[in-house]
């Protein structure tokens, strides 16, 4: 594939397993999030219960910059695979965790403060997960290739996606609504070990990244490349890259990561019905996303990020309007896989964009950073929408386009500020500091 050697196969596997099963745990978490709300946030009010739980969730999200410097300081210094090892490991098994939590009638107090806890351990081990593996994967290929493997890299999401939506089809059409809320939920967490085992197997036949070994042999490494991502030479290009990555987020997080709790209480659609909708979206996800990254390799990155982040604005109201007020299970699908494609697959040249703005010595702390660091404004998203849906429900649908139109908006204002990367060489970057 993409004529890539064995060993860079598997690196580009590896890193794809990875990123799956990322999207598998954040997936399954929105899935469950109206299920659970109550056995962990009781309260009469079903929406307080529903905002505490998103804000257990987005938890997981806004340490995820953490996660990403750290993890990505350690690949700068040690190594790309070593840092993959170690995070998939603890990815897994805090996912896997999550399907033995007592609940608030168990243990009281403690039943949130205790998934509270498992997740935020969660975003910090998946914070470091998307770098290093972005980056060996791109380190990895051509030039030319570039573009189609960082769409295939970032499609790995929406097949956690896919993955999820399956599980979820397959145990809540097996249990009842009250057996699901007991323990069919618990089932799907702890299933994620399984792909965890199998990414950490196909990393252990990896190589480490052949660009940052003779780097590392002919320059040393920095003894702390976060502070050099902050300082005066860096800091510029990090904040602007952080504009579109925030962006994109604050998109993926009103759209498609939004979905599954805007048909079920919003829209007022069966669990099986959402599942079906959510494999459709995501399966166009991961196409999109490959096709994107695809089209940049022609266009250049910028470029097809301003035409989806232009397209989301002008079709927002419409999508969000039809999509609001439909009653056939098909047409919903149907919008929202329109959502989808605008939305989403504007994600797929951010792998080799990301890798393209930073030099080698730092990349891994920089890309893992400026993607993760893009969630402290991109994770709010589901939050200010369910706020803004409690304070005027007379117009949820238009709402919901603001609230896509302020992803787009920021996409758009941080690709002004960004230079084109097409054709940047990652061996001799042009910011690649000897010092």
């Amino acid at each position: 594939m993409f004529g890539l050697s064995k060993q860079q196969t598997t690196s580009m596997f590896g890193s794809w397993m990875g990123w799956a099963l990322d999207g598998y745990d954040l997936v399954l978490m929105l899935f469950v999030l109206t299920s659970v709300s109550q056995l962990f946030f009781p309260s009469e009010d079903s929406t307080t219960s529903l905002l505490s739980s998103f804000a257990a969730y987005v938890i997981a999200l806004i340490i995820r910059p953490v996660g990403g410097a750290f993890f990505g300081n350690y690949g700068d210094k040690f190594g790309r695979k070593k840092t993959m090892m170690i995070t998939i490991i603890g990815f897994s098994i805090a996912t896997f965790s999550m399907g033995f939590l007592p609940v608030w009638s168990q243990v009281g107090l403690l039943a949130p403060i205790l998934l509270i806890c498992l997740r935020f351990v969660q975003g910090f081990f998946a914070g470091g997960e998307w770098g290093s593996g972005s980056v060996l994967t791109m380190e990895s290929a051509t030039k030319e290739k570039r573009g189609p493997m960082s769409g295939f890299l970032q499609g790995g999401f929406s097949l956690g996606f896919i993955m999820a939506s399956i599980s979820f089809t397959i145990v809540s059409s097996t249990f009842s609504d009250s057996q699901f809320s007991e323990f069919g939920w618990r089932i799907l967490f702890i299933s994620g070990l399984v792909p965890g085992i199998f990414s950490l197997i196909i990393r252990l036949k990896m190589s480490e990244s052949t660009i940052w070994l003779e780097k590392k042999e002919k320059h040393g490494i920095h003894d702390f490349p976060l502070k050099k991502i902050l300082g005066k030479e860096h800091r510029q290009r990090f904040f602007s890259v952080m504009l579109i990555t925030s962006g994109l987020h604050y998109l993926y997080y009103t759209s498609l990561g939004f979905m599954p709790t805007f048909l079920e209480n919003y829209v007022h659609i069966t669990r099986s019905d959402i599942a079906m909708v959510m494999i459709a979206g995501t399966t166009t996800a991961l196409l999109g996303e490959f096709v994107a990254g695809s089209i940049s390799q022609r266009i250049g990155r910028l470029r097809t990020f301003s035409i989806f982040a232009k397209a989301s604005i002008v079709l927002a109201v419409p999508i969000s309007l039809f999509l609001f007020e439909s009653t056939n299970i098909f047409v919903i699908l149907g919008y929202v896989v329109i959502l989808t494609v605008i939305t989403v697959s504007g994600w797929g040249p951010i792998p080799a964009f990301l890798s393209e703005r930073f030099p080698t010595r730092i990349r891994n702390s920089a890309s893992s950073f400026a993607y993760s660091a893009g969630l402290i404004v991109g994770a709010w998203a589901p939050m200010i929408a369910i706020n803004l849906f409690s304070i005027d429900n007379t117009h949820i649908p238009y709402l919901l386009a603001f609230n896509i139109i302020i992803g787009s908006v920021a996409v758009l204002v941080g690709v002004r500020f960004n230079p084109e990367t097409r054709d940047i060489d990652l061996v001799d970057h042009p910011h690649e500091s000897q010092k």
